[in-house]
């Protein structure tokens, strides 16, 4: 998250561009973006909240549901498909198995694996929050906060 609400004024910011041979065109583009980034994300977080969701468990029921020639995906694969460690993987997926979500069972390639596979609610859900989802990020793109927001 990017805490700042007020981004440094233009002359503050070509101070320290100057002082550390930046281009301060950039850095203002960058703080732009971070900000943008940051309200987007809080914007998100809350309409997962409102959806019985969070971000990081939308992403999973995603990543598996992506994955048209397959009907599961194991642990490991959605590990690497999102930028979380192991343990908050095992326990994102064990509190969507647990709010039958997601189904884990034995995998038929390995039994030592398991896969995890969306159950119909999980299915459900996930089309219940797919279009807001999508108009969130629609309206971001189509109207942009302006620089004070």
């Amino acid at each position: 998250m990017f805490f700042l609400k007020e981004l440094p004024s233009q002359q503050m910011v070509g101070t320290y561009a100057e002082t550390y041979g930046t281009d301060p065109a950039h850095i203002t583009s960058a703080l732009l973006m971070m900000r943008r980034a940051s309200l987007l994300i809080r914007r998100l977080d809350a309409y997962f909240a409102a959806h019985g969701l969070s971000q990081l468990r939308f992403l999973v029921l995603i990543v598996i549901d992506r994955e048209p020639e397959r009907q599961s995906l194991t642990p490991n694969e959605i590990a690497s498909r999102i930028d979380v460690s192991k343990p908050v993987m095992t326990r994102t997926l064990q509190s969507l198995q647990q709010n039958g979500l997601i189904s884990l069972a034995a995998s038929q390639t390995d039994k030592r694996s398991k896969e995890a596979a969306l159950t119909a609610a999980g299915r459900q859900q996930l089309q219940d929050a797919l279009p807001g989802y999508f108009r969130i990020l629609s309206e971001e793109m189509a109207h942009p906060p302006a620089a004070g927001d």
